[in-house]
């Protein structure tokens, strides 16, 4: 099992939101994917490893035309639609190791059932941008999943996309690579992955779990995108 880095950054005041900006986003009465990705919050965070969850729900939130515009819940949140399905994109703002508190507070006030709930997260034991969607599973040692499944009273009982980030070279401590920022090719080699990552909650939302599963684990994803 991979140890994730045990980053010891203060969390975000824990007291609720009282401002007009930050009033609970209003949701169709049908309950909508809630399609979480994790990283840290801060510039000096921007474009590192460990928020590649990030950068693939701001992709997503570009191509499905949602602004992600409200900061409610210890995260910033964008509501919308793909097709006809309403969905809300979420980046917790409470650094890697606390993310459970924010999803936690999602899910129990929007009452959204776990298996509507996609967390997106970085994995060092999967090739480099590469993408693996499973129905369930544990924490892997990722301390951002570890915070939600305890959030969720200790269910594994939800979808997880797994981004591929690899594993350092030599030496290289884990936590200096996984807070190190992508570089150009890199960078280019995910704008693919998010692509991808982009069809699959597409087929998600629209067409079921299966469906996408079998999109994002076999060699089709590539087919269809090359």
């Amino acid at each position: 099992m991979t140890r994730y880095p045990n980053f010891s950054i203060k969390n975000s005041s824990s007291s609720p939101p009282n401002t007009a900006e930050d009033s609970p986003v209003s949701l169709p009465e049908n309950k909508p994917w809630l399609i979480v990705g994790l990283g840290n919050p801060g510039k000096k965070f921007n474009g590192t490893r460990h928020n590649v969850g990030f950068m693939m729900v701001d992709a997503i939130a570009e191509a499905e035309g949602i602004s992600i515009n409200t900061a409610n819940f210890k995260a910033l949140i964008g509501k919308g639609f793909i097709g006809n399905d309403p969905v809300m994109l979420a980046k917790p703002q409470t650094f890697m190791n606390a993310s459970g508190e924010s999803v936690g507070a999602l899910v129990s006030y929007y009452k959204i059932p776990l298996k509507q709930v996609l967390v997106i997260f970085d994995d060092l034991d999967l090739p480099f941008a590469k993408l693996r969607l499973l129905p369930k599973g544990g924490h892997g040692g990722h301390n951002g999943m570890r915070s939600i499944i305890d959030r969720l009273k200790g269910s594994r009982d939800f979808p997880r996309l797994r981004i591929g980030i690899g594993r350092p070279q030599g030496r290289m401590d884990t936590i200096n690579y996984v807070l190190r920022p992508f570089n150009k090719q890199e960078r280019e080699e995910l704008e693919f992955t998010f692509q991808q990552g982009i069809e699959a909650v597409r087929i998600l939302a629209l067409e079921g779990f299966d469906k996408s599963a079998t999109y994002v684990n076999s060699a089709r994803a590539i087919e269809q995108l090359g």
